[in-house]
């Protein structure tokens, strides 16, 4: 088949972020299908962006094509990036026939985080006579009104709701990374056969390729491993939005010689952390490390910490790729998120509580501390048997090949 997968900020390893496009665009190929990528030649989220002289300038990578369409630089979120959205999405509406002519697709899929591709999506799939799936990755535009205060009478928040009414009711099939948006998007006319929730992954290889920890790391956290009896660890950005505050309170509340707490990372709120930790001796802060090297720093934990803040947009759920990495270490994770899909309780793969609670923590802790090496290790084992039957991006690209037919 021919694939058409359109997002403005899709990206690969050498580039970086967005990775989800590429990661299935490259488990399709390997299937025996042919996957061209329309993307934008500039992305906030990469670290490396293509040199693109003209619209639709092609690039091989992986063996994925990837089609370049100028659409702008901007920085932050003003109005630059609103003009470089209807640049990039206004490009491929205008030439939705010679797309349709030159690719040939089987399946077009919109997938850009905001929803106005829907239009171009629905004129090219007309074209070719393809399959419509338009996936989900944020909110828009009920995130903008909820987290950041936007009227739903703003002219940019009519025009993104336009588009979402539009994708709900003419694509043939609407996959999201949240499985509680179903009801959600059947209130904007979208059929209830037509919702299929498919998450995030992790890639295998990455895990099978890892890095050993850099200099002094190691020795630092055998350090750590030998001064207390139960060694915690969180990794990933240092902000409020992991509600890292209430995990260091009720890590003070031990003896060092109980549990210890180590932070591997970067962010604006590690200063704040850090002053709060002072005179902790149990509580410490390392450096980010490379992301090849993760595994080998989980490894070398007892439990895992994954938290999030209260957040009304969590109604629809949450997908965080921290969690799939923390499950695929196989040790036990203390989860402190409150979303409706909860995958350490389905899986049994360690203790939930409630958010934002250093009460809850502090018990969740010690119920964790109180069980056999052997019984963590069954719900670590657990853990990374449900990433490898359900969240490895090979298995989901084959849950999304079968919505091509």
């Amino acid at each position: 088949m021919n694939i058409l997968l359109i997002n403005h900020y899709a990206g690969s390893v050498e580039m970086g972020m967005e990775f989800r496009p590429y990661y299935f665009a490259r488990e399709w190929c390997k299937m025996g299908h042919h996957v061209d990528i329309i993307a934008a030649d500039y992305s906030h989220l990469r670290i490396k962006n293509p040199k693109v002289s003209k619209d639709f300038q092609s690039e091989e990578i992986d063996k994925i094509t990837y089609h370049w369409v100028k659409a702008g630089e901007y920085k932050g979120n003003g109005v630059k990036r609103a003009f470089s959205m209807f640049r990039f999405v206004g490009k491929l509406w205008l030439r939705a026939g010679k797309i349709a002519k030159w690719y040939k697709p089987d399946v077009v899929i919109t997938s850009s985080t905001y929803p106005l591709d829907t239009y171009a999506g629905q004129r090219i799939a007309g074209k070719s006579g393809a399959r419509l799936i338009h996936e989900v990755h944020d909110m828009w535009p009920i995130s903008p009104m909820e987290m950041g205060g936007m009227s739903r009478f703003h002219p940019f928040i009519v025009l993104m709701q336009l588009a979402e009414n539009s994708f709900c009711r003419k694509s043939d099939c609407v996959v999201s990374l949240l499985p509680g948006a179903k009801a959600y998007f059947m209130a904007h006319g979208m059929k209830e056969n037509k919702f299929v929730p498919i998450a995030n992954g992790v890639v295998l290889s990455e895990w099978e390729e890892r890095k050993p920890l850099p200099a002094g790391i190691k020795e630092q956290l055998d350090k750590m491993k030998e001064s207390c009896g139960f060694l915690l660890c969180f990794f990933g950005s240092h902000t409020r939005s992991y509600a890292i505050e209430y995990l260091i309170s009720a890590v003070k509340q031990f003896s060092p010689k109980e549990v210890g707490l180590v932070l591997v990372g970067d962010g604006v709120d590690k200063k704040r952390l850090q002053r709060m930790s002072e005179g902790s001796s149990n509580i410490w802060f390392l450096d980010p490390i490379p992301k090849a090297s993760i595994p080998a720093f989980l490894e070398m934990a007892d439990g895992i910490y994954i938290g999030a803040v209260r957040n009304r947009m969590l109604r629809f759920g949450i997908c965080m790729n921290k969690l799939f990495d923390a499950m695929m270490s196989r040790k036990p994770i203390l989860y402190a998120v409150e979303a409706p899909n909860n995958y350490i309780r389905k899986f049994h793969c360690g203790v939930s509580v409630l958010p934002e609670d250093t009460d809850a923590l502090v018990g969740g802790i010690r119920k964790l501390v109180s069980m056999s090496v052997e019984e963590r290790q069954e719900m670590g084992r657990r853990g990374k048997q449900a990433v490898l039957d359900h969240f490895t991006y090979d298995v989901l690209a084959r849950k999304f090949e079968c919505l091509f037919k």
